[in-house]
């Protein structure tokens, strides 16, 4: 049984409204078809693929801790000034790292819960990747 591809990222939150309005006005995601599950929550999709599942909660989920098991998820995009500029429109801090012996450009940020997440860019494109503080 081989594995051929990472499904979904599982996020709880009790921002549900935050969360669904970070992951379409910022990651570009949208809202699709969910199981009628008894808890509130919303699956956002990329195209015809569900990958990231919200789930609300009606107590805040544990804040970031140094030591936590998943530190972060990451999804792959091009359009790397564009999604740079969009990002410095909605005043959405970044940093932006290239992986060494790759050239792949990553874009770090984190969503309203404080969830970290990077967007992996290919080696071949450009853009003016300094850090950008949301305040400017």
């Amino acid at each position: 049984m081989p594995i051929h591809k990472l499904d979904h990222v599982n996020i709880r939150t009790e921002n549900l409204a935050g969360q669904i309005d970070f992951h379409e006005r910022i990651m570009g995601l949208s809202q699709g078809p969910r199981p009628g599950f008894d808890f509130p929550g919303a699956w956002m999709y990329a195209g015809d693929q569900a990958v990231v599942h919200l789930v609300g909660t009606a107590a805040r989920p544990r804040d970031y801790q140094v030591d936590q098991r998943l530190e972060h998820y990451a999804m792959s995009a091009t359009g790397l000034g564009d999604f740079l500029a969009h990002l410095r429109r909605h005043k959405i801090a970044y940093y932006c790292r290239v992986l060494p012996d790759f050239g792949i450009r990553q874009v770090n940020i984190h969503d309203p819960d404080g969830n970290h997440l990077h967007i992996d860019f290919p080696a071949d494109e450009e853009a003016d990747l300094t850090d950008y503080d949301g305040k400017a």
